[in-house]
């Protein structure tokens, strides 16, 4: 097995094995490699301590010294180098207790999570695989290093990682593996919110969304997103659906690119409908008002496991608008785009045809060719640079009051008025227009 290093990576491996330590790319760079994917970054292990390693870089940063690991510069690129390492006992499921140094790579290789990223590689020595992760990557197979109830009990996050590894590389989580992690799914509660969120979405972003299912069935969103069980325990009894609610949420996010907002809407786009639901005589369900619902509980499930300001009003205005359907006729339209706003276009439109897609054949067609005649309306009106906000208004605040109207409420209620006789009559955006108008209200008062 031939891994090629970059340049850098060599230089830093060789300098180390030239002053008398062993020293080897390891982890995920490796496992990568040897997938064909582009590592991300590329980690040293080394026998030096971090001393030693300091003495032989001009540039260096103590990024976790505590640990053993320093990041030497070279130019503007920055390699982390790590002592090899044994962990002392984990007291908080995250944090070894204490951290004991060695000269002996293979014990720093029992320490780390899944065999697959317990390899470690350099020119001279080539691939060094204790754990089988080789074998494990040919079956396609996530494996805990040793005992996966130790592995867990570390760090709780490792069961998300497992599942995220998963969805990323299209692999099966090995059985025992996946036992441990039922039995000990309960300890995330002691892994911090912006932990775990990373790890979701990374997952959300993967090629395997849909192992948001195992996240579910191994006990582990009942911790950190217990209404992701609940829409996977509530069926849809309806004509346009074939799934329950979270089985329609996974089937979204498959019909949908690879992006974080887009992936968080399609999973979190009918969170609402557990609390909306209700059954008519027919035994049929409905789920009225279940848009505006759900953002609201988005809200809160995205607060909880602190994602960002932006991402929370993106993510949530996407799900308040993904079932607003105007009429299809431009003054309908351009009253929609204002009142949805513009910011949520062109996303809306692939919102509506991933939730469209997971649901059943039933008038299917007919609605993503209504999704389609939407968006060329949208995209006919913003060729023709037609008024859809205040801002574009042909008129402001100061020919209002040019007019003698006063400050505050009077011109704003004013110009609003204004802009709802614009996105009638579009062609009427004009400040003669438009100041004709206004002085015609005055005169009739």
């Amino acid at each position: 097995m031939t891994i090629q290093l970059p340049g850098k990576v060599k230089f830093i491996i060789n300098t180390l094995i030239q002053a008398g330590y062993e020293a080897y790319a390891v982890g995920g760079c490796i496992r990568d490699s040897i997938l064909g994917r582009t590592p991300g970054d590329w980690d040293i292990t080394t026998s030096a301590s971090p001393q030693q390693v300091k003495e032989l870089f001009p540039k260096t940063v103590d990024t976790g010294i505590q640990h053993g690991t320093v990041t030497v510069l070279e130019g503007s690129e920055g390699f982390e180098v790590t002592t090899y390492r044994i962990d002392g006992e984990y007291e908080d499921q995250r944090h070894p207790k204490e951290v004991v140094f060695t000269a002996n790579l293979l014990e720093d290789l029992k320490r780390r999570d899944f065999t697959i990223n317990a390899m470690a590689y350099n020119e001279t020595e080539g691939l060094i695989d204790a754990f089988h992760g080789m074998e494990d990557i040919h079956r396609q197979v996530i494996r805990c290093v040793g005992n996966p109830m130790h592995r867990f009990t570390e760090d709780a996050l490792r069961m998300m990682r497992a599942v995220r590894f998963a969805a990323q590389l299209g692999f099966t989580i090995e059985e025992q593996t996946k036992t441990a992690i039922s039995a000990l799914a309960s300890s995330l509660a002691k892994i911090s919110a912006e932990r775990i969120q990373a790890e979701l979405v990374k997952l959300l972003i993967s090629d395997h969304p849909e192992e948001m299912r195992t996240v579910c069935e191994l006990g582990m969103s009942r911790v950190f997103l217990p209404e992701f069980d609940a829409m996977m325990e509530t069926p849809q009894n309806n004509r346009y659906h074939r799934h329950n609610v979270g089985e329609h949420s996974i089937l979204a996010m498959q019909n949908i690119r690879k992006d974080k907002i887009l992936r968080l809407t399609m999973l979190l786009h009918d969170v609402g409908k557990p609390v909306c639901k209700t059954v008519d005589e027919n035994g049929i369900y409905h789920f009225y008002g279940h848009p505006a619902e759900g953002a609201k509980i988005a809200k809160t499930i995205l607060r909880r496991l602190k994602f960002d300001n932006d991402t929370i009003r993106k993510v949530t205005n996407l799900i308040a608008w993904h079932d607003d359907r105007p009429s299809l006729k431009e003054p309908s339209v351009r009253r929609a785009i204002h009142r949805v706003g513009l910011e949520q276009y062109p996303d809306l439109f692939e919102v509506k045809r991933a939730d469209t897609l997971a649901k059943n054949n039933y008038r299917r067609r007919e609605k993503l060719e209504l999704i389609d005649e939407y968006e060329a309306m949208y995209q006919a009106i913003l060729e023709k640079e037609q008024c859809l906000e205040l801002k574009d208004l042909a008129v402001n605040g100061l020919d209002m009051m040019e007019l003698g109207l006063e400050r505050g409420k009077e011109i704003g209620v004013m110009l609003n008025r204004l802009l709802m006789h614009v996105l009638e009559v579009p062609e009427d955006n004009t400040r003669e227009i438009l100041m004709n108008l206004v002085k015609t209200e005055q005169k009739s008062e």
